[in-house]
């Protein structure tokens, strides 16, 4: 089972950036607690990171042979049509992750291009939202299997 990690715009900057909204662990820490999950799972996962929407459409696109996707789309999330448009071209069962509840903060930020082509949206519990999107996609992918 294969799992891609996708993770969009200013991510690079968690712990560092606002982190009394994102947190202080950094997208290293994040990528450690995953992949540390994901071996207890018995699970590969790749990473990937970029500030840039076409870089992410690519690589989307690039991992279309996994089982599932993790997004955090950062900023994009409310702009980027295309990226929706590439997860939803890929097939694949997707969790679309947010660090802080953006149902909480300002209006802009409650509408998702990506959440009507994603399987769920879980958002406010910081890094642990990756790991329970880890574990949901795993057992869904599990059951997938033995129908």
């Amino acid at each position: 089972m294969r799992i891609f990690v996708v993770n969009g715009p200013n991510l690079n900057l968690l712990g560092h950036r606002e982190p009394e909204v994102y947190g202080y662990e950094t997208l290293e820490d994040i990528e450690y607690f995953i992949r540390t999950r994901a071996e207890q799972l018995s699970v590969d996962v790749s990473f990937f990171q970029s500030n840039h929407e076409g870089q992410l459409i690519d690589a989307v696109h690039d991992h279309r042979d996994y089982d599932g996707l993790i997004i955090n789309p950062g900023g994009l999330t409310h702009t980027s049509v295309a990226l929706a448009d590439a997860i939803a071209g890929v097939r694949l069962p997707a969790v679309e992750v947010h660090l802080s509840n953006v149902h909480a903060r300002e209006e802009f930020r409650r509408h998702s291009y990506i959440s009507p082509v994603s399987w769920g949206q879980i958002v406010g519990f910081g890094y642990h939202g990756y790991l329970v999107a880890l574990d949901l996609l795993h057992a869904r992918l599990r059951e997938d299997d033995e129908t």
